[in-house]
C-alpha cells in the first residue's frame, strides 16, 4: 500500500525490488491502533516519520477549551512528520478515525532505505510538498469558500486522493468521516455541515450512505468548489 501511494508523486517509477524492500521494511516495524485514539499527542518527541498503511487518520489541534480543528486528513500510503524528525516536539496530534495499521520509520530507517531503494527519499519529500499544498488549499477554503463549495471541495479531493491509490469502486469509496469530523475539517458547525450535505444530496451530486460516499456528478461538484487540482500532484 505504501508503494503504491508513493508511485503517485515520485518522479521516477519504483521497481518491483524497490516495493518489495519498502513493503518488508513496513511488515517490520508495522503497528496496529484502534478507532479514535491518538496515535501521536501534541508535545511528543518526534523521532519517527509515520507512514499510514490502512485505514483513515487525521491530523488535529484542540483550543484550551476543547474546541478542535482538524488540520488535514491521512490517507492510506500517506507520511506524517517527515520534516519533525529534525524539529523536535510535535506541534499537533494525529488520531486514527478508524482501525489502523502504521509504520514509525525513524531516521536510521530512512537512511537505510534511501541508500537501497533509490527514489524513495525524493517520494517523502514529493508528498511532504504536496501535505503543505493541501494546507494552503485548506486556508483558501476557510477564509474564501462558501459552505457549500468548501464541503464539493473537500470530498471531491478526498475522492481523488483515494482514487489515486486504488482505494475507490468507480464513483464510491469508504467514507467513515462522521459529521463532527466534517465540522472541525470545514469550520462549520455541525448543523451547518448537516444541511450542506443535505442540499448536495436533494441536488443530486452525491450520496451517503453506510459510511460509503458515491459522487454523482464530479464535473458539477468541482464546479460548484471552484476545484483545481493541480496542488495534489497526480497523474
Amino acid at each position: 500500500m505504501i508503494c503504491l501511494s508513493l508511485q503517485s508523486t515520485l518522479p521516477v517509477r519504483l521497481s518491483p525490488v524497490d516495493c518489495l524492500a519498502i513493503e518488508r521494511a513496513g511488515a517490520a516495524v508495522a503497528f496496529s491502533g484502534a478507532a479514535r485514539v491518538d496515535l501521536i499527542r501534541e508535545g511528543d518527541p518526534t523521532p519517527s516519520a509515520l507512514v499510514l498503511l490502512e485505514g483513515w487518520a487525521c491530523r488535529y489541534k484542540d483550543l484550551p477549551d476543547g474546541r478542535r480543528q482538524i488540520v488535514g486528513f491521512v490517507l492510506p500510503g500517506d507520511v506524517s512528520n517527515l520534516g519533525k524528525q529534525l524539529a523536535g516536539a510535535m506541534d499537533h496530534a494525529i488520531q486514527s478515525i478508524t482501525q489502523v495499521r502504521y509504520m514509525l520509520v525513524n531516521p536510521e530507517q530512512t537512511d537505510a532505505l534511501a541508500a537501497s531503494v533509490p527514489g524513495f527519499v525524493e517520494a517523502l519529500l514529493a508528498q511532504e510538498q504536496i501535505t503543505a499544498a493541501i494546507q494552503r488549499e485548506w486556508l483558501l477554503s476557510l477564509g474564501q469558500r462558501r459552505a457549500d463549495e468548501r464541503m464539493a471541495h473537500l470530498l471531491v479531493e478526498l475522492h481523488l486522493r483515494l482514487h489515486a491509490v486504488g482505494l475507490t469502486d468507480r464513483a464510491t469509496c469508504d467514507f467513515p468521516l462522521v459529521q463532527s469530523d466534517l465540522a472541525a475539517a470545514t469550520g462549520l458547525s455541525a448543523v451547518h455541515v448537516n444541511r450542506t450535505l443535505q442540499q448536495l444530496r436533494r441536488d443530486e451530486l452525491i450520496e451517503l450512505s453506510g459510511k460509503r460516499l458515491t459522487i454523482l456528478d464530479i464535473d458539477r461538484l468541482r464546479e460548484i468548489a471552484q476545484f483545481e487540482g493541480r496542488y495534489l500532484q497526480l497523474a
